[in-house]
């Protein structure tokens, strides 16, 4: 179903889209997902990076993330010559109507928001800028960054002694590691923040067959907005989790709690899964950020710093749980951690509870064995090459002449595993859920002994 709803979508928007040339500014996740995706409703595409490895490997068809779906559309459009990969920047923007700057915009040590590509994307765009084009930044960054963007292309344009006109506009993605593909063809919203007309018109003939989508605003309030959304679901997340370790101590089932607050509409069930913490590339730089922002305009930020707060003990709650369990002696125990990302569907290590778990496990001279269906690779990149660390192929030899199972991802191949055949390979059948897959009562009347989040042991 979720297959045909994609390509109903892309026929609808291939068969009414006015076509733009577009440039996009990196290819990193979001730079990525989005030029691909506007080459597949129609438009004429080119992404561009200053890193030449990477556009060299984009060329040649080998796809620097995991998205699900993302190769095979890169690949169809690459051969319909809607979607090129380069480093020049001179040509890249002489063509282009819209630039979409999409680069990284990762987190100083003090939580703030570094924006310097961002800045040196806008510096060459000045440099090289030859006609009126609108200049969008889909990056996250902080409010007044459009100002910035323009303040700094405004110079470059002085240096070169000319006046070309252009617009700057904010269109921040809302797009989930997994799902992208879907979230951008089929958008709950696109916002989009202008001060004039003319960018707005371009805008919106832009995203012309999803209108009715549209929500127009202010720069600044478009910047504050992506991350005010990824800070409201980090709170409900966090909130959650607190909740769920109430229900533990008072014998409640935070799944039942769950159904029961979730059932009310004012509140709704979506981000009411008790775990142990987010991660990824949004949420903690977002509130980290946000919490900055509040600093720095004398805003008071206890809430917002609670978030993180919350979500860093939670990352914990299941190693406290194995200590307990073995009464503090971890010394060359053996522990299968199944799931390495920060969520299934994704590669994606950024801040996942898995890298913690592992730490913490290694320095109580446990022996970990750890899988995941994708994401080895990139954690791989993490930790030096430690005996007790083993990296395995398949979910049974992870788990092999294991004391113990640790679930951080909640894959299907997780969900899905006959337990009846696992418990033969464990020493002792014990597993600790990180992310309530299972249910309680099933696994006791199987005779595996369950610790979960948010629900009394099992045993």
């Amino acid at each position: 179903m979720k297959k045909f709803l994609i390509i109903f979508t892309l026929f609808f928007l291939n068969v009414f889209a006015v076509e733009k040339n577009i440039l996009v500014i990196g290819t990193g996740y979001v730079g990525l997902v989005s030029g691909t995706c506007f080459a597949e409703i129609g438009h004429n595409v080119t992404c561009l990076d200053i890193d030449e490895e990477k556009i060299n490997n984009l060329n040649n068809n080998i796809i620097p993330i995991y998205e699900p779906g993302l190769d095979i559309l890169i690949e169809k459009n690459v051969s319909s010559k809607r979607l090129k990969f380069t480093t020049d920047y001179e040509s890249a923007l002489k063509k282009a109507d819209i630039c979409f700057i999409c680069v990284p915009t990762p987190s100083k040590d003090d939580g703030s928001c570094n924006t310097n590509y961002v800045i040196a994307a806008a510096r060459e765009i000045g440099k090289y800028l030859n006609d009126y084009k609108v200049i969008v930044t889909k990056s996250t960054v902080p409010v007044g960054t459009g100002h910035l963007i323009e303040k700094v292309i405004l110079e470059e344009l002085n240096k070169r002694d000319q006046y070309i006109p252009f617009s700057v506009a904010s269109n921040p993605e809302f797009l989930k590691e997994g799902f992208a593909v879907e979230d951008f063809l089929n958008p709950d919203r696109i916002v989009i923040g202008t001060k004039d007309r003319k960018a707005k018109n371009e805008l919106i003939q832009f995203y012309e067959k999803y209108n009715d989508k549209l929500i127009f605003m202010k720069i600044e309030s478009a910047e504050i907005t992506k991350y005010a959304a990824n800070t409201m679901l980090a709170a409900r997340i966090s909130l959650i989790n607190q909740i769920a370790n109430i229900c533990r101590e008072v014998n409640a089932d935070i799944n039942e709690v769950k159904l029961g607050i979730g059932s009310d509409k004012r509140i709704g069930d979506k981000f009411l899964n008790a775990g142990i913490g987010y991660g990824g590339s949004c949420f903690p730089k977002d509130v980290k950020a946000i919490c900055k922002i509040a600093l720095e305009n004398k805003v008071d930020n206890t809430l917002l710093k609670a978030i993180d707060v919350v979500n860093q003990e939670q990352k914990f709650i299941l190693a406290k749980y194995i200590e307990n369990y073995f009464e503090g002696d971890l010394n060359f125990k053996k522990i299968a951690i199944l799931g390495l990302a920060f969520k299934p569907n994704t590669d994606d290590i950024r801040e996942a509870p898995s890298i913690e778990m592992i730490k913490y496990l290694l320095n109580n001279n446990v022996i970990v064995k750890a899988y995941d269906p994708i994401a080895e690779a990139n954690t791989k990149k993490i930790f030096e090459e430690n005996e007790n660390l083993i990296f395995c192929d398949s979910l049974i030899d992870a788990i092999n002449g294991c004391d113990a199972i640790a679930i951080l991802t909640e894959w299907d191949e997780f969900k899905n595993m006959d337990l009846y055949e696992i418990k033969k390979y464990l020493k002792s059948p014990l597993i600790f859920d990180g992310r309530n897959i299972f249910n309680p009562q099933e696994l006791r009347e199987m005779g595996i002994k369950y610790i979960s989040i948010g629900r009394k042991n099992n045993f």
